[in-house]
């Protein structure tokens, strides 16, 4: 699959089947994370796996009790180890460059024939807790991965170019 392909046909995935995703491919995702540019390289993502079956449910129960969570052969908790550097822009780099990282991972993902769904709703302090992170330390989101149930491609509304492009300056539309 190509990235064009991979960007079509990537969806919100809430429901996996049970089974494991075999080590080579696990880190052919990762390994896409790792390649995702940074604010001044700083490279501050880090990426908790957690394949353990009470502790995927005890984030379940963290990310606002939302169960598909749990039945992720894999949840990945993504994190920014450095959270101080701002840019020039005005913005913090950490939430940006992990989510330029965890759409590497989602888009790799898809084009292995996983599937993911990016988890905002949960609670930081209590998966900080369960997986022993430090409290410098940011989660940024959490990424469920697996086999998806139904793999059939699902219809996306998307906005035309027209309404979200402008050239050489903002127009109304």
């Amino acid at each position: 699959m190509n990235v064009y392909e991979a960007i079509i046909t990537r969806k919100s995935v809430r429901a996996f089947k049970s089974d494991d995703i075999p080590d080579d491919v696990l880190s052919r995702v990762l390994n896409a994370a790792r390649h995702a540019p940074s604010a001044n390289n700083f490279q501050e993502w880090r990426f908790v796996v957690v394949r353990n079956s009470d502790t995927r449910k005890k984030i379940s129960e963290a990310a606002c009790r939302q169960k598909f969570v749990a039945e992720a052969p894999v949840v990945l908790a993504c994190c920014a180890e450095s959270t101080h550097h701002i840019m020039t822009c005005g913005q913090l780099s950490y939430p940006i460059d992990v989510a330029i990282a965890v759409d590497h991972l989602t888009l790799c993902a898809a084009a292995e024939g996983l599937g993911t769904c990016w988890i905002g709703a949960f609670y930081e302090d209590e998966v900080k807790k369960i997986l022993g992170i430090p409290p410098e330390i940011r989660v940024v989101a959490l990424l469920p991965i697996g086999y998806p149930k139904d793999p059939s491609p699902v219809r996306k509304y998307r906005l035309p170019l027209e309404k979200i492009v402008m050239y050489d300056s903002w127009k109304s539309q």
